[in-house]
């Protein structure tokens, strides 16, 4: 499936995190949500890009806004990658890659000359009202967070 563009209605999905917790868009309806997908738990950029979220989530959590980190590894997988980072915010296990796919994140990936499907570091901005205010494709780590943040508080 193609990327959401700006402006269209964000895919619902439910979907759940490293406790247990099933998590599902429409219940964070009336406020902002971020959903940054990765490739990989534990790995050296998925890493950094989460403690960013992680030491930026009180600024995240003073505009109402909602954190997720999706990936396709299972709920074992995001337990141990909190719990070795400790990530405060729900890590969605989408293990089947069916929620990557709807936001159009599930793409063919090139690595050492070898092509395999894979996540394709995306995140969504997705307003109060369900619809997607913004997205970064191909996201660059560095400062990463900070620029999401940036977006949440021009809602």
């Amino acid at each position: 499936m193609p990327l959401i563009e700006p402006g269209k209605k964000a895919p619902d999905f439910s979907l759940n995190d490293q406790h247990g917790k099933t998590h599902k868009l429409s219940e964070y309806a009336g406020r902002p949500v971020v959903l940054y997908f990765y490739p990989k738990d534990d790995t050296p950029g998925c890493t950094k890009e989460s403690c960013d979220f992680r030491d930026n989530l009180p600024k995240f959590k003073g505009s109402k806004a909602a954190v997720f980190g999706v990936s396709i590894l299972d709920e074992a997988s995001k337990a141990k990658f909190a719990q070795k980072f400790n990530l405060t915010f729900p890590l969605l296990a989408d293990a089947d890659h069916a929620v990557a796919d709807k936001y159009g994140v599930w793409q063919k990936k090139s690595l050492y000359g070898k092509e395999f499907m894979g996540i394709v570091r995306t995140t969504y901005l997705i307003d109060a009202d369900g619809k997607v205010a913004r997205r970064w494709d191909k996201v660059q780590v560095d400062g990463h967070a900070e620029d999401v943040l940036g977006a949440v508080k021009e809602l």
